[in-house]
């Protein structure tokens, strides 16, 4: 018996994660089709809001949005991660994302056409240009948005914070708020095929200005990330 019933919530979660993948495509052509007709960033917004709606996910947010803030550096665990973020604030984000990506037909499109920053992890003057963007996008008043990591973290561990973002917040002396997102892999995991609605916390911490005189903020910030993300885990099972 309980055999059978771990099987029919198995299929259910494939089958829950082909129709949230299934929306999710559809969200990217609409980001295409409304992005020249909207002002940015309208399209990827209410791109964003029609996955959350469509496959009935929700958020619950601790801490506040610095309106101040110029560059949010967020733990990374699921393609959710984005539209989460695109959908709780109302600043235009401009995400700073592997080169790769931008070479995927009809995915690069979607992060090019709003202007998203690539980066080449190997390439010397790849950082030149990382500086160079930022500086145009904040030039227009948008908000670099990194994932730290630099990749999908497996486990609730969160992998090293790669230089990219210190070297950006400290040639600025960027404003800088981390925020963490709770177990977003737990809730639509791409590699497993597997999706559940369901409420997903999101913490702001305490912004703060970079100081380039402090070499090693951007490590010490990865441990005081993973201390909210273990310290909520810890005190909701909610989340296990």
């Amino acid at each position: 018996m309980k055999k059978s019933v771990g099987l029919r919530m198995k299929i259910f979660a494939h089958l829950s994660w082909l129709y949230a993948t299934t929306v999710i495509f559809i969200s990217l052509t609409l980001v295409i089709l409304t992005y020249w007709l909207l002002p940015r960033p309208y399209a990827r917004k209410i791109a964003a809001w029609f996955v959350r709606l469509s496959i009935f996910f929700s958020t619950e947010i601790e801490g506040e949005e610095d309106p101040a803030a110029q560059m949010y550096l967020i733990n990374h665990q699921s393609d959710l991660d984005i539209g989460i973020m695109e959908t709780i604030s109302k600043k235009d984000l401009s995400w700073v994302a592997k080169k790769e990506l931008f070479d995927v037909p009809f995915f690069g499109l979607v992060m090019s056409m709003p202007e998203d920053i690539p980066i080449e992890r190997q390439s010397k003057t790849s950082l030149l240009r990382l500086l160079k963007n930022s500086k145009d996008r904040l030039n227009k008043g948008r908000v670099i948005t990194m994932f730290p990591e630099g990749t999908r973290s497996k486990n609730e561990k969160m992998l090293s914070f790669k230089s990219g973002a210190k070297v950006v917040a400290d040639k600025y002396q960027l404003k800088v708020q981390p925020v963490v997102l709770m177990q977003t892999a737990k809730y639509y995991n791409i590699k497993k095929f597997y999706y559940k609605p369901g409420k997903i916390k999101v913490i702001f911490m305490d912004s703060f200005v970079a100081n380039k005189d402090d070499e090693n903020w951007l490590s010490d910030l990865r441990i005081k990330m993973q201390k909210v993300y273990d310290d909520e885990l810890a005190n909701n099972p909610g989340h296990r």
